[in-house]
């Protein structure tokens, strides 16, 4: 049985996803705002958030990024909008999927297991192993080989983003909203610069990434398996 947060201001929708959820099995709670959501996640992290984009006091978003400050929980997104430009913000900003509605239940419930197989329930670890190279998320703390490895603030900010979301490709955008703030989404040679400099200090061989992986055109991975 997978923890489910319902975000959706309107109650007969809420109510309806409950009600499908719960019948498979799923223990569901609510939020009708994004402020609500955040504190929620916060306060008690799910194993996945199901998320309208239209919420009356932030827009959704903004919430998938604000879940994505301290969070690697999946985030299944429900929307009206259909749009290629909608779809693909919410994914750079760290969506796992996206649904347009209206939905066929069938369908809601295999993107819902999809994600829940992306991250099990219960499997938020606060300890990342990436081959010889050890992520206390918690503790803020990196080890190599068991020494510790000294990484400046944005270094450190970048491999826990990439840590939380181990396994999984992170867009450029995703990762430079996360580390350097909208402002600079488009900013990719901050990211080249400081992933380079995370390989020099981790990877055995930096001109061959085993741990820090390039996604060609796309963004990178932490490859929990060391390669």
């Amino acid at each position: 049985m997978a923890r489910i947060l319902v975000v959706d201001d309107e109650p007969p929708i809420r109510r309806f996803l409950r009600i499908s959820l719960t019948a498979n099995g799923h223990q569901v709670a609510e939020a009708g705002t994004g402020a609500e959501a955040v504190a929620l996640v916060r306060a008690d992290p799910p194993d996945l958030v199901v998320l309208d984009l239209g919420l009356p006091d932030m827009d959704g978003q903004e919430v998938v990024s604000a879940i994505r400050e301290d969070s690697a929980v999946p985030i299944l997104v429900l929307s009206v909008r259909a749009g290629e430009a909608d779809k693909v913000e919410a994914l750079d900003r760290g969506a796992e999927d996206y649904v347009v509605k209206p939905f066929g239940i069938a369908e809601l419930m295999a993107r819902v297991r999809v994600a829940l197989r992306r991250a099990p329930p219960g499997s938020r670890p606060s300890v990342v192993a990436a081959g010889a190279v050890t992520i206390d998320l918690e503790r803020r703390v990196v080890e190599r080989d068991g020494a510790e490895v000294r990484l400046s603030r944005r270094e450190q900010d970048l491999l826990f983003a990439l840590a939380r979301g181990a396994d999984h490709v992170l867009t450029h955008r995703h990762l430079l909203r996360d580390v350097w703030g909208p402002a600079h989404a488009d900013d990719t040679a901050y990211l080249r610069v400081y992933v380079n400099q995370l390989r020099q200090k981790l990877e055995p061989d930096p001109a061959q990434p085993r741990l820090l992986v390039t996604e060609p055109g796309v963004g990178y991975r932490l490859r929990t398996d060391g390669g």
